[in-house]
């Protein structure tokens, strides 16, 4: 009888460490693939500076990463969401849901990011925002499982705002894109105008991709502002410059601020009609030697110099994964706690750190745009003029609405 209780005992056990090891084994990697999707602009108003060229970006940090982690394949996948948080919404519901997505990254446009990072919130699953710039996506849209990468309306506002009102831009008209992105953009940078000593004497809205800005630009120019700041980004910015030149804004002492800008609106736009615009950016390919070097490796699959965006979508990409494997699994709560607890450096930040609400801290830049007779190639088109460190330029924790920061 008691070898029989032995044998019995042992076999439980035996049966017990093999399901055990099985549980294991399939904790490591989830679905055994780590699939990484893109979903950003691909067709619209913020295609260039976003759309395939952040999907290259990512599918390069993939290739560099080596393909697999953890001994199990990395896939990435795209789709446009056409600048609608429904889509958007719909599109996350059915990665997560059937793809077995384990994180979405890109996420231009703020009403698709909020839609998407609460679903994500919801279902356990990580988002890694690099182009959307609301504040509320940190505050009180944030979730433990969302992070803000490159830049937010609050940085942007700061920075760009403090340097205009102190060369002597006092005065400010806003043209804003009428909704979640402009809107918050309009409000931090009023915000800091004002802290600086300047005023805010209007604004006007516009719809998200308007091609006739003659009725905003009217309304500006009759402001008699000093200063037109255009809370709007990718094709809205770089149709309203070019009306604004048409309007012979500039001609008359105003000024047009653009509060977030690309390089490739830059480039659309050229030295001669942008020359001597500042604005405010979270990466410059020709800063140093890492990012020249990434930047000519992007070029040759992409054909374009990286944006912020694109920039940010593959460091955000690395350093997901090395998460992964730091963690053993990617079980996304594990996951999330390495990346918070990782120091960020690569060639898009220098000792960057991701904090309790999501908001990845790193350096950002004054830029100006160097007139032609500056410019030494097709893609030699910024200056960098000072850099902010992170804890100047983002807003502090103290002043954070995010549930997940204990006041």
């Amino acid at each position: 009888m008691k070898h029989v209780f032995t044998r019995t005992t042992l076999l439980l056990c035996a049966l017990a460490a093999t399901s055990g090891m099985a549980d294991s084994n399939k904790e490591v990697i989830s679905d055994g693939v780590v699939k990484i999707g893109v979903l950003t602009d691909m067709s619209g108003v913020y295609s260039t500076l976003g759309g395939k060229g952040t999907q290259v970006a990512v599918e390069m940090a993939v290739k560099d990463f080596g393909g697999t982690v953890l001994g199990k394949p990395i896939q990435v996948i795209g789709a446009d969401h056409q600048n609608k948080a429904d889509i958007a919404s719909a599109k996350a519901r059915e990665w997560f849901d059937n793809e077995k997505v384990d994180m979405i990254t890109g996420l231009l446009n703020t009403g698709c990011a909020l839609a998407v990072q609460k679903l994500g919130g919801d279902k356990h699953r990580i988002t890694m925002n690099t182009g959307a710039a609301s504040t509320e996506l940190t505050n009180k849209a944030s979730t433990p499982y969302s992070v803000h990468y490159v830049y937010d309306t609050y940085a942007l506002g700061k920075v760009t705002g403090q340097a205009v009102v102190q060369g002597g831009g006092k005065s400010w008209f806003f043209i804003t894109a009428d909704y979640a992105f402009g809107q918050s953009l309009e409000q931090n940078t009023t915000n800091f105008v004002t802290k600086f000593g300047g005023k805010a004497v209007g604004s006007v809205r516009h719809p998200l991709a308007t091609a006739d800005f003659s009725s905003y630009l009217l309304q500006a120019q009759s402001s008699g502002a000093q200063i037109i700041g255009l809370a709007n980004a990718g094709g809205d910015t770089i149709n309203a410059i070019k009306q604004a030149r048409e309007f012979g804004i500039g001609q008359k002492g105003q000024k047009l601020v653009g509060l977030l800008v690309f390089d490739t609106d830059i480039k659309s736009l050229g030295l001669t009609v942008a020359q001597g615009m500042q604005f405010t950016s979270g990466f410059y390919w020709d800063r140093d030697d890492a990012t020249r070097a990434f930047a000519k490796r992007f070029f040759a699959i992409h054909k374009a110099m990286p944006t912020m965006d694109q920039a940010g979508a593959y460091s955000a990409t690395m350093n997901y994964l090395k998460a992964i494997k730091a963690a053993g699994t990617d079980d996304p709560d594990a996951v999330m706690a390495k990346l918070k607890s990782m120091d960020i450096s690569d060639f898009f930040a220098v000792h960057g750190k991701i904090r309790v609400d999501g908001r990845m801290v790193h350096d950002m830049y004054l830029m100006e745009v160097k007139k032609p007779s500056e410019s030494k190639g097709e893609w030699d088109l910024l200056k960098i003029i000072k850099t902010i460190p992170g804890d100047e330029a983002f807003m502090p924790l103290s002043e954070s609405t995010s549930p997940l920061v204990k006041k």
